[in-house]
């Protein structure tokens, strides 16, 4: 069973809405939501924090199959031997490559990602909290909510600790959520396409 499905039978089976399990895991609902359809993965911090969650090991939750492992032993001196010079002979030709492939590499992967990442937004929350009015501004990726630029007010950034978060959904539900706790209000923006 692929990881998505596991964790929305995991969820239910535990009686958790995604909103529930979001806040436990310390992501958006919409990651919780992401996982289930497939459309991304929880990395190993966030695997462990589920797999603590559903009481199950994160074999269990991954269905990873440890008897399947096999371990394959090489006692053969000529073969061993061929083989570490022609890693050798590898390595000479990546090490003479490697400056021209670096930035080639570099070009695919920054196109890949933006063609991937989606249009660049921006969005703004407003937020009152304590008769105080603060603001924050993030500029990301619409498709995976990749932050590509932030900014505002310090108070928030260290309460809320906003450079740990690489999502702009996160970080903005968890201003919102923070203020709320605390007293305060916030409204966001519309989020729209960023302009330079």
């Amino acid at each position: 069973m692929e990881i998505g499905k596991k964790i929305m039978v995991l969820r239910k089976k535990n009686g958790l809405s995604q909103e529930e399990l979001a806040e436990r895991v310390g992501v958006a609902r919409q990651t919780i939501s992401k996982w289930e359809l497939g459309e991304t993965s929880p990395d190993l911090k966030q695997s462990k924090e589920l797999s603590r969650i559903f009481n199950i090991s994160l074999d269990e939750l991954t269905d990873n199959d440890i008897k399947d492992v096999l371990v394959e032993k090489t006692s053969n001196t000529e073969k061993l031997a061929g083989l570490i010079l022609k890693l050798i002979k590898i390595i000479g030709v990546f090490i003479i490559a490697m400056p021209f492939l670096l930035i080639v590499l570099r070009i695919i992967f920054k196109n890949i990602h933006e063609n991937n990442s989606g249009r660049l937004m921006n969005v703004k929350i407003k937020c009152t909290l304590h008769d105080e009015t603060y603001g924050y501004e993030f500029n990301y990726y619409e498709t995976t909510g990749e932050i590509k630029e932030a900014g505002g007010d310090s108070y928030l950034s260290n309460i809320i600790d906003i450079d740990k978060y690489s999502d702009a959904y996160q970080a903005l539900d968890k201003i919102d959520f923070y203020v709320k706790n605390n007293g305060g209000a916030c409204t966001k923006s519309e989020a729209e396409p960023y302009k330079d």
